[in-house]
């Protein structure tokens, strides 16, 4: 098998590591060497040192997008997951890597804000914190992704499924007899992939 970068943008909050970590374990399973690339974890060290400024900000997420294709063409499965705001840069990361599948977690701010343990969001939007991602501070939301997860309406394994099976589709995974999906939802993955010009 040859290995691709799946990589999960979207706020804080929104379910990317969850989502990585559960997609880990099923191509896991699946037999795949894969590596997840944390957006926290790479900043304890990685990008010890950088600040929140829109160039470190930038500096972080190309060294995330310079080791997603390092194992990449190593035929590993690299996951990325860091909130990754503009658009430029994960567009750079895109045609760096190749073969990269672009997961966004989707989810409305008051969403965010309930289940936000912390009360960051809260106080960003009391102006207690400046540079907050999707407050005060820019995230530019992915025009063509592959996925699109609705974290506030999708379950979990809903997600992980329309994920996996788009990487069966795309021909990244092979699929795997007793794997079920919707008719309904196999349908919108394959359309969305229509559209996208791979199918």
């Amino acid at each position: 098998m040859k290995g691709f970068t799946l990589w999960f943008t979207g706020l804080s909050g929104s379910g990317k590591s969850t989502l990585a970590r559960e997609c880990e374990g099923v191509l896991l399973e699946r037999g795949l060497k894969v590596e997840v690339l944390d957006g926290d974890v790479v900043r304890t060290n990685l990008s010890k040192g950088l600040g929140f400024s829109k160039e470190d900000r930038d500096i972080n997420i190309r060294r995330i997008g310079f080791v997603c294709n390092l194992l990449t063409r190593n035929e590993v499965v690299a996951i990325g997951a860091a909130i990754s705001p503009y658009k430029a840069i994960r567009d750079e990361n895109r045609k760096l890597i190749g073969r990269f599948v672009e997961v966004y977690c989707e989810c409305p701010i008051p969403v965010l804000s309930d289940r936000d343990p912390k009360g960051l969001y809260k106080k960003a939007i009391a102006g207690e914190i400046k540079g907050f991602t999707g407050v005060d501070d820019p995230y530019e939301s992915p025009e063509k992704p592959e996925v699109i997860c609705h974290t506030d309406r999708e379950t979990v394994q809903e997600s992980v499924a329309k994920i996996i099976q788009t990487l069966e589709l795309l021909g990244y995974i092979p699929p795997v007899a007793g794997s079920e999906y919707s008719a309904e939802e196999s349908a919108k993955i394959k359309q969305r992939l229509k559209d996208l010009g791979y199918i």
